[in-house]
């Protein structure tokens, strides 16, 4: 289907297209990105009420700015559709996401537009500050550096690491603090509560709006003169706000709050700006899924709704005329309620994450026992080590990709202490759409390398469940349990918990001459795989490892004992994953065999569907059917040991 662009809008190519139009003309090519950005998104799917709060403001900052010379960073990435539209990428945005398309976040390869690729939340102000010490070192002092950072990515510890390091250079920065209250959850912590205290002042909103305005006038006549009009503003602004104000007090400038949603107001504050030197920081006051009444409403299901119909909003789901399988992390946020009630030393810990991971769930049964810590990985870790020293089971759900910020805490106040933290990751291995700044393709691999810990992968939901139970058992230290995102395989998941036995894997089926070994859900695709072999007269044994630490040694010396063509299966990267252990206890204990590994290849694996990239790194049903098939010797037989 394709999607007519606005009259002003389809003569937009590049920011240079923007600067011909008039401000009034502005306004309604802001509501003809909106309507485009809503057009397509209902029908190919994507974020959407981040980019639709942020329309004005991209508007107004590729009309004042000199971009790509000027250098524009997007935190996150979520609220930059509207930026790729304006450059030059408005005929191929229907490709957004889609194998083979444009990315749904900036990105350095994809356009001199995309000054930095992102995905993760908190890291444009200090790559923003970068780019401007290296403008100054290059004497490129012309050069404008902006971070459009959302109050919900302000609270993770590495934007405040930037602010207080950018308050000590005297390079050109400026950070616009895009204030809605959500991240993709309602934003919570006393930061929510301090901007809000400024976005009320009604006192000090009234001495603000021409401050900028001002200050700038006042820099044409000289330093001196600039330089009491700064301590003039700071005391009355610490005045008006009963407290200093915290951006100042790292040295920046603050200005704001303004409507970011008044366009002509924009461009004349960010021209303001232009002029004056420094660390300086823009507070707009925005509404995420503006323009779009029920995202307005409803911000954190309209997120990332999937596809919907842009009149009645009805959001379009698959169908089914038979039970269908519930997801993983929907199974993880039940079963932990279900524990919980059982067990009262449980605690549910989440960084900003409640409705993704489903710790909703139990911070609605549980309030007082489920918690969001806000964008701050490295903090859900050790407050969870903190709850475990005092007899608590935290349960800290965090995606693999996210973890990746908290290897640290993981090691040095969890694994060395070797507290009683089970951790969760949700998104384990590829997370489809999302792309490489998603794709969990590292936990098995940095996780089973670190003592103390225990790495699990249920292959399904009743061995999630199973798994959760025997983690939170009295006497376990550290415990990881990976899961992928989407549907499991079993619509009857709701059965009696049992528990585990710790490092212990299960044969699947027995076969002859060839061994597959794999770990969590990617089993499935490997059970899908023998029975097609089946049919052919190849019959591979399959084992689940359930652990790749530790691993199942019983299981091992009886493949190998029994085998001497193998291949290994996992939804995680091929170097350092449970391959890789398999090849490890291989020659650790003098076997020899031929060894296959498919997963994650060494690269970086793009965007598409969950399914589409497991058949492009090589290890779905075909793949793995197609690799056995190679391995084996057919035999005429009807028959299998089972």
């Amino acid at each position: 289907m394709e999607i007519e662009a606005g009259e002003l809008l389809k003569k937009i190519n590049t920011p240079a297209d923007l600067k011909q139009l008039s401000q009034v003309e502005l306004v309604r090519l802001c509501s003809e990105l909106r309507q485009y950005i809503i057009d397509t998104v209902s029908v190919h799917g994507g974020h959407f009420a981040a980019s639709l709060g942020v329309v004005e403001l991209t508007v107004a900052l590729h009309y004042v700015l000199n971009t790509p010379y000027d250098q524009l960073v997007w935190d996150v990435g979520h609220q930059a559709y509207g930026h790729k539209i304006l450059t030059g990428r408005r005929e191929v945005f229907h490709t957004n996401r889609i194998l083979g398309g444009i990315s749904g976040f900036p990105k350095r390869g994809e356009s001199e537009y995309d000054t930095f690729g992102v995905g993760h939340s908190s890291t444009s102000i200090s790559a923003a500050l970068g780019m401007a010490v290296a403008s100054n070192y290059k004497g490129e002092i012309d050069r404008q550096h902006v971070a459009v950072i959302g109050d919900g990515a302000m609270t993770a510890g590495m934007a405040f690491e930037a602010l207080n390091h950018a308050g000590i250079e005297k390079s050109n920065l400026l950070v616009i603090l895009n204030d809605n209250c959500m991240s993709i959850d309602p934003n919570v912590g006393a930061l929510k509560d301090y901007l809000t205290s400024i976005t009320t002042s009604r006192s000090w909103n009234r001495f603000r709006d021409d401050i900028a305005h001002v200050l700038t006038k006042i820099s044409e006549i000289g330093p001196d003169a600039l330089g009491i009009a700064k301590k003039i503003e700071k005391s009355i602004k610490g005045t008006l706000l009963k407290n200093s104000n915290l951006f100042e007090s790292l040295n920046f400038r603050y200005f704001g709050p303004i409507d970011g949603h008044d366009v002509k107001r924009l461009i004349q504050t960010l021209d303001d700006l232009r002029d004056i030197p420094g660390p300086k920081l823009l507070h707009c006051i925005t509404v995420k899924g503006k323009g779009y009444a029920l995202a307005e409403k409803d911000q954190t299901t309209w997120h990332a709704p999937g596809l919907f119909d842009k009149i009645t909003g009805e959001i379009k789901k698959s169908k089914s005329d038979k039970p269908v399988a519930p997801k993983y992390q929907d199974v993880f946020g039940h079963t932990l309620v279900e524990l919980a009630e059982k067990n009262d030393k449980i605690m549910g810990i989440t960084p900003a994450m409640p409705s993704g991971s489903s710790m909703n769930i139990m911070m609605k049964a549980m309030p007082n026992r489920a918690f969001d810590v806000g964008i701050a990985e490295q903090h859900a870790v050790t407050f969870s080590a903190g709850l475990a020293t005092q007899g608590m089971v935290p349960f800290c759900n965090i995606y693999s990709s996210f973890m990746q910020r908290a290897y640290d805490q993981v090691i040095h106040d969890v694994a060395i202490q070797n507290l009683h933290v089970v951790f969760c990751l949700d998104r384990a291995g590829i997370a489809g759409a999302d792309g490489p700044t998603h794709h969990g393709a590292y936990d098995l691999a940095y996780m089973r390398c670190i003592p103390n810990l225990t790495v699990a992968a249920p292959m399904n939901e009743e061995e999630l469940r199973n798994l959760m139970y025997t983690a939170q058992q009295d006497g376990r230290g550290p415990f990881v349990i990976r899961y992928p995102r989407g549907q499991g395989v079993m619509p009857d998941w709701r059965r009696p918990l049992n528990a585990v036995e710790v490092g212990k894997g299960r044969k699947i089926c027995d076969g002859e001459e060839l061994a597959l070994i794999s770990i969590g859900h990617i089993g499935n695709e490997a059970v899908k795989a023998c029975i097609a072999l089946n049919q052919e007269g190849i019959f591979p044994a399959h084992y689940d490892m359930r652990f790749v630490k530790p691993l199942d040694a019983d299981l091992l010396h009886e493949v190998f004992g029994k085998f001497k063509k193998i291949v290994t299966i996992e939804d995680g990267c091929i170097q350092g994953g449970m391959g890789s252990a398999v090849l490890e206890f291989m020659a650790d204990h003098g076997y020899q065999a031929t060894v296959i590994r498919l997963g994650i290849p060494d690269g970086v694996v793009e965007h598409g569907e969950q399914q589409e990239l497991w058949t492009f790194c090589g290890y779905d049903s075909r793949a793995i059917a197609n690799t056995a098939r190679n391995m084996a010797v057919s035999r005429k037989t009807d028959t299998m040991v089972s």
